[in-house]
């Protein structure tokens, strides 16, 4: 396969969204394709690089590195935490922060990529610091990872998460954490190599 295309597969990855919903704009015309004699979609690459410049321009996608933002009170946890993912590659930044209200502050600065948060914590805590950021206008989606050692129903009588957050109960399995985060940033860095 050449350089400038793709499969359906591979477009629908890169895009963030369904192989069905890559078909569907392929038919739409949102995407330039042809079938090959065999009946494949082969997408031109450049079709695929317009819609995600197109995201990148709406939702002001930092393609420049990978920002991690880790928020926990206790100190050698967070410190610990931060180490372990900071391994994972040279691009990723890793901010840490005490609690929620330090958290916001520092979500305000720059939007990370991925939030690792605690979720009782002193002052702010991540229950408040989370339905203060899903009530705000974001840059661009947030992964959410909560680390906690409470009960599903402990977390339903705090009013329980916003949708599409991961639950990593405590003590954490650093491999788990670490895997995922690493998933997360492969995804982020095969978009980058499509997107320039």
């Amino acid at each position: 396969m050449d350089e400038q295309t793709c499969t359906t597969r591979e477009a629908a990855k890169a895009l963030g969204i369904s192989v069905r919903t890559a078909q569907l704009w392929v038919e739409g015309g949102r995407l330039r394709a042809w079938k090959t004699p065999g009946g494949h979609r082969r997408i031109l690459r450049e079709s695929v690089n317009a819609l995600m410049h197109e995201h990148e321009r709406e939702c002001g996608l930092n393609l420049e590195g990978f920002d991690i933002l880790i928020v926990e009170d206790e100190r050698v946890q967070r410190m610990f935490l931060q180490s372990k993912i900071q391994e994972i590659g040279p691009e990723i930044s890793v901010r840490t922060a005490y609690n929620g209200m330090e958290g916001l502050i520092k979500l305000g600065e720059r939007q990370p990529q991925v939030l690792i948060t605690n979720l009782l914590m002193p002052g702010l805590d991540g229950f408040e610091m989370l339905k203060t950021l899903s009530s705000s206008p974001l840059v661009h989606p947030i992964q959410v990872v909560v680390t906690t050692d409470l009960a599903d129903d402990e977390i339903s009588r705090h009013g329980s998460l916003p949708e599409r957050v991961v639950v990593l109960l405590k003590p954490i399995q650093i491999p788990v954490l670490v895997a995922m985060v690493r998933a997360f940033y492969e995804g982020w860095l095969q978009y980058r190599q499509i997107a320039r």
